[in-house]
């Protein structure tokens, strides 16, 4: 009852922002549950799927940090949304006409760019539309609705796969449905705020030196403990190429996201409303607790039902952390820097997920799969150890 009455306090805007975010993976996550089949068919060696998948998710936090910025500077955060998500719409051809490893980087690539314009002037967005008292369940919703999609465009996939014979190429084609109704959505449902936050200098360029410094210690001390755990968090094609690894028939891969974003999306918005009532700081270690534990059952996990529990930990993992952290981040940044602050934390966090791809696939190429899942938890380690030292700190108050 109390999750329905949150709900209904919840805007309209982040509602139609949610079903944009439910559309878009939707048609995203189709295309991604068969990427790792479709690498193994071209025979694309691990370092290889490391690398692109590094680079890709990279270049969207990367991209985000610009976009972020320019949409403090215009106090417009809707057209660069309605840019980045009109960029992943067109891109979607391109998959299913991929025949070489560079024209999946390519499509990759160019779809990762627009996740890169769109993200943080849509979360800045979240956060001018939404009152303070529930933001922890707006950002949880939309986190929710997110993940939705991305678990009904990998069930689209294995329906189509069975329907079409196993045609990757033509069961690609389908992504390009929720693609349209994404768009459909972010034109006709969603309306930004008239005003431009207030103390916005908007003489300046943006990214200047003197808005980094009206950023707050605890804003930093977020973006550093953030860096440090996306490190552990390498892309989850990884997760679907363990699990064949251990005999997980390759028609079925696109499962092991289903059930992750399954799990994601049952958790996101509990933990939101949760998150609203009590220390989101705790939350967040039994978050990155949660990862640990599924890094180290995907290392030790002897067949594919094992690697499936880890799989689904790993969705209580997310559904611990990514809304939440979008809410820290919100409430630490400084209302008219807003779109600035999403961008310099989902910089950091390309970075890092960078190095990670890159680390899993070498340690995977080199020493064995455990090894590269072992890395993760250390790193995640890491994260938390930072994190509970930093509860007792002044910048975390």
């Amino acid at each position: 009852m109390a999750l329905l009455k949150n709900a209904q306090k919840i805007p309209s805007g982040v509602w139609a922002l949610g079903f944009v975010s439910l559309f878009m993976d939707a048609s995203s996550e189709l295309v991604h549950s068969l990427l790792p089949a479709l690498f193994v068919s071209l025979g694309i060696s691990m370092a290889a799927v490391g690398f692109i998948e590094g680079v890709a998710e990279a270049t969207a936090s990367i991209t985000k940090v610009f976009s972020g910025a320019l949409s403090d500077w215009l106090g417009k955060r809707k057209i660069l949304a309605v840019i980045g998500y009109g960029l992943a719409a067109i891109t979607k051809p391109l998959f299913p006409l991929a025949q070489s490893v560079e024209v999946l980087f390519a499509a990759r690539f160019i779809d990762r760019i627009g996740k890169g314009i769109r993200g943080a002037p849509r979360d800045a967005l979240i956060a001018d539309i939404t009152p303070p008292a529930i933001r922890g369940a707006a950002y949880g919703l939309r986190q929710s609705m997110d993940a939705a999609g991305a678990f009904i465009g990998p069930l689209l996939a294995i329906a189509l796969m069975a329907l079409l014979s196993d045609d990757i190429p033509l069961v690609l084609w389908f992504a390009l449905i929720p693609a349209a109704l994404c768009m459909a959505f972010l034109l006709f449902g969603v309306e930004e705020p008239d005003a431009v936050p207030a103390g916005r200098d908007k003489r300046g360029l943006p990214l200047r030196r003197a808005d980094f410094a009206q950023m707050s210690g605890r804003y930093w001390l977020i973006v550093v403990i953030g860096g440090l755990f996306a490190m552990a968090r390498f892309s989850v094609a990884f997760l679907a190429l363990r699990a064949m690894d251990l005999g997980l028939p390759v028609g079925l891969s696109p499962f092991v996201l289903v059930l992750m974003m399954v799990v994601f999306s049952a958790s996101s918005y509990p933990v939101g409303v949760l998150a609203d009532r009590m220390d989101r700081g705790v939350l967040l270690a039994l978050g990155f607790v949660a990862l640990i534990l599924a890094e180290l059952v995907l290392a030790d996990a002897s067949g594919y039902a094992v690697a499936m529990i880890g799989v689904a930990i790993w969705g209580v993992h997310l559904g611990l952390t990514q809304g939440l952290l979008s809410a820290l981040v919100a409430d630490a940044a400084p209302d008219h820097l807003r779109g600035t602050a999403f961008g310099i934390f989902n910089l950091v966090n390309g970075i890092a997920l960078l190095f990670a791809s890159l680390v899993a696939g070498a340690a995977w190429q080199m020493l064995g799969a455990s090894m590269a899942f072992y890395t993760g938890a250390a790193f995640a380690g890491a994260a938390l150890l930072l994190l509970l030292v930093s509860l007792r700190s002044r910048h975390w108050a």
